[in-house]
């Protein structure tokens, strides 16, 4: 015989925890005024423990809360956001969702956690938005405690391991990054390198961690990774250092498209040719791996599509108060022109640095440690 399911916690539960009438709990969610400071954190307190947050449509009739309106905050420089397919599809696929529903998307580029935290606690509490898409996880995320304990109704797009009991919606990129280290090696490949982003997100160490494990468990070479910003820039700074290695790399996987589409440039530049003396291979697959030459091996899911659960999702916890975390999609391999087995002449042959050209910020030096993306700046 199945167990009853766990009762629904309510305000009135909250109250009681709190020592206070339901009229004082709900003067404290909708920030105004009637309850001391202490009152107030200590009915926030007893709603965390409880894990309850207010049904944000009924918060809305009575406070005038806009539940026509969700937040999303991305922690990037706008040149970059402008240019990285992946969130251009995503947004996409969000607004997708927000047109059925005629409601908007309110859109805001952040420079850091802080700065997000503050402008989610403005947009909750002035009553802007009905809930908010949290994005770029880290791990121990300052974002969790601070926005559950102003009961944000959000949706997480990360791993529940990073998201601190937010309604999830993830990919596996774990399976996905292991799947393409065994495709590189498949094809022949022994020192395969991995051009990441940002080491503090979430994503990226999940990702770095899977790598690690794939090379080490097929025996691979050393196990060659390099932290960057995603920018084009940045990317072909990494591939650039790689490629003037001793023993340089015969494939390559990048965390983007726009770094990859970089590292194509790159190989050029220093005499190789892709495939026959380089294969690269991308995450996050766009019109950009389809239009370079050759076309760029990637990492294929449907970002459109996952912007559209995530934002449905999100709609189901404004609604209902809560709704199911769950994966999407693992990203597969879709074979292009820029990966095949190594040619015996690739593995060995030594390339000579470039002449410095001041148009392109010349050679810069081998990136020996991840560089400091904590993106906190503006352009």
């Amino acid at each position: 015989m199945s167990a009853a399911p766990p009762r629904r916690v309510t305000i009135k539960d909250v109250a009681a925890r709190a020592g206070v009438s339901k009229g004082a709990v709900s003067l404290a969610f909708n920030d105004r005024p009637g309850v001391s400071d202490a009152t107030r954190d200590r009915i926030f307190q007893a709603a965390r423990d409880l894990g309850w947050a207010p049904n944000v449509r009924a918060r809305g009739l009575s406070s005038g809360a806009r539940v026509d309106t969700i937040g999303l905050a991305i922690c990037r420089p706008a040149r970059l956001l402008g240019l990285e397919p992946f969130y251009m599809e995503f947004i996409s696929g969000v607004e997708s969702v927000l047109a059925e529903r005629s409601c908007s998307l309110l859109l805001h580029l952040v420079r850091d956690v802080e700065e997000e935290i503050a402008l989610q606690q403005r947009w909750w509490q002035g009553r802007q938005v009905g809930g908010s898409i949290l994005v770029d996880f880290r791990e121990n995320d300052p974002r969790v405690p601070a926005l559950r304990a102003i009961g944000l109704p959000a949706v997480a797009v990360g791993h529940p391991s990073l998201t601190g009991g937010f309604t999830s919606v993830w990919t596996d990129d774990a399976t996905a990054a292991t799947e393409a280290v065994r495709y590189l090696a498949a094809l022949g490949h022994r020192r395969i390198a991995r051009v990441g982003g940002p080491a503090g997100l979430g994503h990226s160490a999940i990702r770095a961690k899977a790598f690690t494990e794939a090379t080490r468990e097929l025996g691979l070479a050393d196990d060659l990774q390099i932290a960057t910003g995603y920018e084009g820039e940045e990317g072909a700074r990494a591939t650039r250092s790689l490629l003037l290695m001793a023993e340089r790399p015969t494939a390559v996987l990048y965390d983007n498209d726009i770094m990859a589409v970089a590292g194509t440039a790159v190989a050029a530049e220093l005499g190789l040719s892709v495939p026959r003396d380089l294969s690269l291979l991308a995450w996050d697959d766009s019109q950009l791996c389809r239009l370079t030459h050759p076309p760029l091996s990637a990492m294929s899911h449907d970002v459109h599509g996952f912007g559209a659960d995530v934002a449905r999702t999100l709609f189901a916890v404004i609604d209902d108060g809560e709704a199911r975390s769950h994966q999407v999609a693992t990203p597969s391999l879709t074979p292009r022109g820029s990966t095949a087995p190594p040619q015996g002449q690739g593995v060995s042959r030594k390339v000579a640095p470039p002449e410095s050209d001041p148009a392109s910020g010349g050679l810069e030096a081998p990136l020996d440690a991840p560089a400091d993306n904590t993106y906190d700046r503006r352009p």
